[in-house]
């Protein structure tokens, strides 16, 4: 007996209270749940990084902040923690929810990818649509081993790839007026 699309479990927000609290993080992509395991020191430390360049930065803009690991809930069956994410605060402020989950697209999100074919897929084309879906403005793939980085801005409503940025580049970004950090202090 083949299985058909309607027959496949489909996850939601409220089946993720009845997984266990071991440490691992549960991802649900168009009612698909994802578990992945801790991630390598060099990812952290490079989501680390990421993270204080653009602290740095909206500190002294106050435009926005960025923080590590939170929760996005776009729908019951699309909910992700992406590694690092920038939110102004005019979003910050209508998209919080009482739990501390966002509610619906930051303007920046950025996934560090972690080794094996399923995360890459995952973080490439799995997450890719879904953030061009949902509105994201501009998403960053980080190869901490390759040492690049892969900027997708929003174009005709899409993300789209307009660079891949080597240690010897700069990272700038039009949603962040004046930023620019060099490519190789993310992986230093």
């Amino acid at each position: 007996m083949s299985q058909t699309i309607s027959d496949k479990v489909r996850w939601t927000t409220a089946d993720l209270e009845l997984l266990p609290d071991n440490g691992d993080r549960y991802e649900i992509i168009d009612g698909e749940l994802f578990v992945t395991w801790a991630a390598h020191w060099n990812h952290q430390e490079v989501c680390g990084n990421i993270c204080i360049e653009l602290n740095n930065w909206s500190q002294k803009t106050g435009l926005g902040e960025s923080v590590i690991s939170p929760g996005v809930i776009f729908t019951d069956v699309d909910c992700v923690i992406p590694d690092v994410v920038w939110i102004s605060n005019e979003r910050l402020a209508i998209l919080l929810d009482e739990a501390g989950h966002l509610t619906a697209a930051p303007e920046l999100i950025v996934e560090v990818l972690s080794p094996g074919a399923d995360n890459q897929t995952r973080d490439r084309d799995l997450k890719l649509r879904l953030y061009s879906v949902r509105g994201v403005q501009e998403y960053w793939i980080v190869n901490w081993r390759l040492q690049q980085i892969e900027v997708y801005r929003r174009e005709q409503a899409s993300l789209r790839l307009i660079a891949t940025l080597l240690s010897n580049d700069e990272l700038t970004s039009p949603l962040l007026p004046g930023f620019s950090c060099s490519v190789a202090q993310i992986f230093a």
